[in-house]
Order: C-alpha cells, then structure tokens, then sequence
C-alpha cells in the first residue's frame, strides 16, 4: 500500500537531511506505529505520505513515494485526497469551517459525493466518535479533546484507504482515547484500513500496532519490525515495557493484561518494601492561590459550579478529569482571561483579574494548551533574546533553559516550523523566564517525548523545591504518577476528587498509571519506585 525507495528529504538551508536513505514497505490493513525523539523526522515521514513532502512543505526529495500505485511526487496532495486522509498535529490548522457538523461534510463536498451518502456518513461518524451532542456547536468552542475527534472524524467520512494521524491522542482523556482507538482498531480489522499514527504515548498505543517505526532523527537509519522487536531494546518505551525489563520478564509484555499475567514473582518481591511508599508529611509553604465558590460560564455553559480550591507554594497539582471537565477553564480564570460569573480567585492575595502586563506574569504564568499563542518573533533566536530582555536576564538564559527541555533546536527555525513539542518547550521557557512563584500548565506534555517528559519532570520538581505552586491541567496519567503531590480530578464543572495523588488514582480504571495497574493492590506508582526499592536486593 505505501513504499518508501530509497526516500532522503533536505530541506532547505538544512546541512543535512532529515530523513536519509529510507526504504520501507507497510502492507494493506495494518496499524503502524511511528515513534521517536522530539523533532526527529516522524512529521516528515507521515507528510510524505500524502505529498505534502515536497509538494507544499519545500525541501528536496530524492528517492520513490508510492500511495497505492500513485507517485506522490507526481501526484499533489489534492490528487491523493480521495486515497490519503491525514490528521494533523494542531486540529485548528486543517479546518475549514465553522460548526462540527459541517466539517464532517467538508471533505465529502469537496470529493463530490451524493447527500444521502454524506448525510448517512456524517451520522455513523458522529456515533463511532461520540460526537453527536457536538453536532451543532462552534468549533472555537470545543476543548482540545473534543477538537482532535472532529479532526478525525472530518477525515474518516471521505473512507479513505490510508489514514494518517499525527499525536491523535496527544490531548484527549484517557476514555476519549480509548475511543479512538478502539475506532481505528475497527477501521484496520474490519474495513483493511492502512494507519499510519504518529504517537509518544506509547503506553496507549503500541499494544494495538501490527509494526513499529523508529525513527532516529538526522543520519540514522530508520528501523522497522513487529513491537515484539523494537521493543526489545528501543530508546522510548512505555512503563509497562521499562517494568518489564527491569524485571526481567521474556517475552517483554505490551499490555497491562500480559503485565499482570507474569507481575505476581515481582509483587512478592516488594511486599517488604510496601511499607516504604508512606509519604511523609510535606512542609509547604503559604497559600499561593486559591478559588472560593466560583463561577464560571461561556455563553449559556457553565464551565464551573462553584469551585473551591487552594494550593501551597512547593506543590504540584494535577488537575485531570475528562475533555470538556472545565480544566482549561480553571486554569484560565487564575490568570484573568475569563471572568467570574461568582465567587472568588486569588493567585498571591490578588485578584488574578486586577492584572496587568508584567505584574501578572512575575506573579503566575501560563503555559497554554496552543503554545503558538505565546510565540511571535520569526526565530527562536529572537523569542528568547526578546524574552531575556523583557525579563532583565542576561542573554543566553531563555535559551538555556530551551535546551533543558528540547535540546537541539536551531536558533533560525521559526517557530511555525516546530514540532508540538518543541513549540511546548519553548513557550515553558518564556514563561519560567519571568520566574513567576505560580506556574500554570495546560497539557504541558502533549507532543513531548519520553525522554523530554522526563526533562519537565525534573524542572517541575525543581520548581517546587524553590517554593513555587505548580499547577497543571494533564489527561497524561504518567505524569501525574510521577510528578503530582496532589490530584484534583474534575467532572462537568465539579470537583469530584481531591487528595494526594496515590489515594486518588490508585485504584481507577481512568487515572491509574501503568505500573499501578499491573502491581495492584499494591501501591506502586512509577518504575523509578520499583527500581529503588529493588536497588539493596539486587
């Protein structure tokens, strides 16, 4: 179905080729999973599958790509259309209308298909997607989630024979992503589907892929091979693999199921050291921020029914809860860009409303879900000299703490021209650059790899060791594992859940991570646990 000869794409001013010397073959009907570093190749690999590479992007292509016999090189994406069907990284950037029942249509339209075809379509989208009761509302309206579904709900109406999606459920809960995939799983079993995806969170993914593409970044090879395979030794892994390497386990498990089928030798191994999870009690500072019975609506939806919240300098907090929660809402109102239908907030005894221009951002920052509302200099070497003289650093520091996050990025690129990821880093860079004592994050891991999660772990505890609150809306389950002294969960507006982050995601089929899943009833959270209390035994 798709065959890459001997593909090397340059593009220009690169001293290198992104991709070098590629040749791979994907069958008919098969689920293939595409993974690798931040700012690797995987976006340029999946453009090329639709033409998107050379034909819109620029750059030099050498070598063959073939989509069901057509040469993508003498064919243009509008040319693939009725073949190709891909989903982009930032859902925004491929719509084209404005209510989500009319961009279902759009590429219907464009293909010339009957209306009673489209109208049928449309409905059997709407339900395998869960979007029905979005049917009628405005696009701008709807969280990131439920955006990434109409994305690709608007692609799967035209019943495309290949299906390309980049990070598809990079902002979607864990119930909504499952959804998703369930939907591909679907399309490739019992329609021969070809999906090519694009994904870091492996741990939701690579036990549904048929092959895996690891893709090594500038002049590495790419190699390809059943999970199985990669997995073995490949340099991203989910936790549930990481477990299973470090306990030894062959063949290395792919789901929590098989996890749990070989977890019970290892269970009795940490039974000594359970007692050593008991968190000892954390000495924060003052009250950072806080909310008293708010109120928050858009229009005629109240987003949130009275919220009352605090946090401490020196904790994390993960807020999570289901797209459409009030997440985003939340971390919005602490930074005055919605206002208050009632009640009260305070970020460091101040009504986050009452601030203006630099007083606001030295007080509480804001990484939002779109980082590209933060960039708007031509160069990454401008958006951090301008950051560093906006804040009074000395030059190089914005850039410093980039490197930390994303390491590698040129000072040339511009920012439209980043990966997700990267423009993440670079906007968590700009915003830490004003050392604000309160750090906001909305889905601060979305388009990060393992590694870069890893990067923001360790600023983010940092942060907390200087005293500052970090507050962070995530549907990444890992991460809260990993990083959150406390979980607040959300439901319609509502608090539903708040305490430490053991008590409230142990035990949930929607919020536990992993690890907690394979070794429950046990209390393990993160692989970092297991590898410690194993480090005097071993």
């Amino acid at each position: 179905m798709i065959t890459f000869d001997d593909v090397s794409i340059t593009y220009s001013g690169a001293t290198q080729p992104v991709l070098s010397h590629v040749n791979l073959t994907i069958p008919e009907g098969e689920l293939v999973l595409v993974v690798g570093r931040t700012g690797s190749g995987k976006s340029t690999l999946l453009k090329c599958v639709n033409g998107l590479v050379p034909h819109f992007t620029g750059g030099t292509l050498s070598g063959r790509v073939t989509v069901a016999g057509r040469d993508t090189r003498t064919h243009p994406p509008r040319e693939l259309a009725d073949v190709v069907g891909i989903v982009p990284q930032d859902p925004m950037s491929g719509f084209v209308t404005d209510v989500v029942e009319d961009e279902l249509a759009y590429g219907m339209e464009s293909l010339g298909l009957a209306p009673d075809v489209m109208r049928r379509r449309v409905e059997e989208t709407l339900d395998l997607l869960g979007l029905a009761h979005l049917r009628n509302r405005a696009l701008m309206s709807l969280s990131g989630g439920e955006r990434q579904r109409v994305a690709i709900g608007a692609v799967l109406t035209t019943h495309p024979s290949v299906l390309v999606l980049d990070e598809p459920t990079s902002a979607l809960d864990p119930g909504a992503a499952e959804e998703v995939l369930a939907a591909l799983q679907r399309l490739v079993h019992d329609l021969g589907v070809t999906v090519l995806m694009a994904e870091h969170r492996l741990e939701r993914v690579v036990q549904y892929a048929d092959r895996v593409i690891v893709v090594g970044g500038p002049g590495e090879a790419i190699r390809m091979g059943t999970p199985d395979e990669i997995m073995i030794d490949a340099p991203v892994a989910p936790p549930v693999v990481e477990l299973g390497r470090l306990a030894g386990w062959d063949p290395l498990p792919l789901s929590v199921r098989d996890a749990r089928r070989c977890a019970a030798p290892l269970r009795e191994r940490l039974e000594p050291f359970v007692s050593d999870l008991s968190v000892a009690t954390n000495m924060y500072g003052d009250e950072a921020l806080s909310m008293s019975d708010a109120i928050v609506r858009h229009g005629h939806t109240v987003a949130l029914r009275g919220i009352s919240i605090s946090a401490q300098a020196g904790e994390i907090v993960a807020v999570m809860g289901r797209n459409g929660a009030g997440k985003s809402t939340l971390l919005g109102t602490l930074v005055g860009l919605h206002g208050l239908n009632g009640g009260s907030a305070s970020v460091g005894n101040a009504a986050p409303a009452s601030l203006r221009g630099r007083e606001l951002v030295t007080r509480v920052g804001l990484v939002p879900q779109d980082p590209t509302h933060l960039l708007v200099a031509d160069s990454v070497r401008d958006e951090c000299s301008a950051t560093d003289l906006d804040c009074g650093l000395a030059a190089g520091s914005t850039r410093r703490t980039l490197d930390r996050l994303a390491p590698g990025i040129k000072d040339d690129t511009h920012p439209r021209d980043l990966s997700e990821g990267q423009r993440l880093a670079l906007a968590l860079a700009i915003v830490l650059a004003a050392d604000p004592p309160i750090v906001l994050l909305d889905e601060p891991t979305r388009g990060l790899d393992y590694p870069a999660k890893q990067q923001l772990v360790a600023i983010l505890k940092s942060l907390a060791q200087e005293g500052r609150c970090v507050l962070l809306a995530t549907h990444d389950v890992e991460l809260a594992a990993d990083v959150a002294t406390r979980v607040i969960v959300l439901a319609d507006g509502e608090i539903v859940a708040d305490g430490p982050a053991p008590d409230v995601v142990i035990g949930s089929p929607m919020f536990a991570p992993q690890v907690s899943k394979v070794l429950s009833p046990q209390p393990w959270l993160t692989v970092a646990q297991v590898a410690r209390a194993l480090e005097p035994a071993s």
